[in-house]
């Protein structure tokens, strides 16, 4: 499960770089804050990105996320117990399962119906949530077992 502790690791790693792009005034994949902010945001009337603090947020709790399957799968050292690292990964895998499913569903297309993002979300943003909880959650299935 090596490979795919990596590979989760690297994709969060690019996510949360993402983050911390925006959280310093960055605006791709727009061509200004407002054409950002309805590729990345997309709730109806937005106009601009949230603040730095809550961009900032979102990158820090990305990076912990990040390192977890690492840790999991004991690329260095960590002061929990690999029951917990376990627990705690199929956790995350929930809270990025939600996200992707809600992507799906009317509530989730009426909060944020802007475009692109809207788009974005049903082709990308989604089916990555999905598919970065499964990875989680196989993750730490596995890791529960001796």
């Amino acid at each position: 499960m090596t490979a795919l502790a990596y590979a989760l690791s690297t994709i969060l790693l690019l996510i949360t770089a993402l983050h911390v792009y925006w959280a310093i005034g960055g605006v791709w994949p727009g061509r200004d804050p407002a054409s950002c902010a309805r590729a990345v945001v997309g709730f109806k009337d937005v106009e601009e990105m949230p603040s730095p603090a809550a961009a900032f947020a979102v990158a820090a709790c990305l990076a912990l996320a990040t390192l977890w399957p690492v840790a999991l799968e004991g690329v260095f050292a960590t002061p929990f117990a690999q029951p917990g690292l376990a627990a705690t990964a199929v956790l995350i895998g929930l809270v990025f399962l939600g996200r992707g499913l809600a992507g799906f569903t009317p509530w989730w297309r009426a909060l944020a119906p802007q475009q692109p993002f809207a788009r974005l979300d049903m082709r990308l943003y989604s089916p990555l949530c999905l598919l970065i909880g499964i990875g989680f959650i196989i993750l730490g299935i596995e890791g529960f077992s001796p």
